[in-house]
């Protein structure tokens, strides 16, 4: 299957979802969150999918929502009263942990990343960057609240550096190291080895027991904000259902015999 504004890859149980809309830095229109959300299902629902990387076609990863497509006909409209009341604006937009991706996933962050698309970033697992990307919430700049984008920011990086991105808008950029300094990514590379190495961390996940992994990144994030022992609680749910897949028999098994685990995800 093929996207008008999305590229979709599977190789070696690894999806690579590429924000395709170069000429105009890959900036999210009506269409895009559309292409989006099939991706983000098609990673959720194919067994032969361990991990996924999103990353963007050209120089920058996504400016954010496409300006001249929000006081025109390019995202769909909704009622406001609903929106407020039901967020469903919020929920409209497709991101991992808004489509409720149990995978884990890798952003590239390969150029400037902005707006309502820093969500790819901030709710991916492992969120690298190239030395040449930048970050940038230009919101209050054009007379937009910010408001899921920083809210998101604010639970991975200190809340100073989070206000001061979202107050200062378009005047101010955050370049690649600072990202790596507050937690906002969690590696820096060349370049022209972004992707090389967000494959090969895909491929270093794929090595571990997959729902071990998949349990592991759920039993973290729906514990985070709970008092500690209901956030242990959950973690614990998650192990109990894991404890009855073939793989937890495999690993202590293959462990046993001195050979690598064969993991078949069930």
């Amino acid at each position: 299957m093929s996207y008008e504004t999305v590229l979709f890859e599977v190789s070696d149980r690894i999806a690579t979802i590429t924000l395709n809309r170069p000429d105009r830095l890959n900036a999210m229109n009506q269409q895009m969150k559309e292409d989006l959300r099939e991706c983000w299902q098609r990673v959720k629902d194919d067994a032969e999918i361990w991990v996924a990387i999103i990353t963007g076609a050209g120089r920058a990863f996504s400016s954010g929502a496409d300006v001249g497509s929000l006081d025109s006909r390019g995202f769909t409209k909704i009622d406001r009263w609903r929106e407020l009341c039901m967020h469903e604006g919020i929920r409209a937009l497709p991101t991992p942990r808004r489509m409720n991706v149990h995978k884990p996933v890798i952003a590239a962050v390969n150029g400037i990343v902005a707006g309502v698309s820093l969500d790819q970033v901030t709710e991916a697992d492992i969120p690298i960057a190239s030395e040449q990307a930048t970050f940038v919430d230009p919101h209050v700049s054009i007379g937009y609240v910010s408001s899921h984008e920083m809210v998101n920011m604010a639970r991975r990086v200190p809340v100073a550096a989070c206000l001061r991105m979202a107050l200062l808008g378009s005047q101010e950029k955050m370049n690649a190291r600072r990202a790596y300094e507050i937690g906002l990514v969690t590696e820096v590379v060349a370049h022209e080895q972004l992707l090389p190495r967000a494959q090969e961390l895909a491929a270093m996940l794929c090595k571990n027991a997959p729902l071990a992994v998949w349990g592991t990144k759920m039993g973290i994030l729906r514990g985070l904000g709970l008092p500690i022992e209901q956030a242990e609680e959950i973690a614990a749910g998650y192990l109990e259902v894991v404890e009855q897949s073939d793989d937890h028999a495999e690993g202590p098994r293959s462990f046993v015999e001195k050979r690598k685990p064969v993991w078949k995800a069930r």
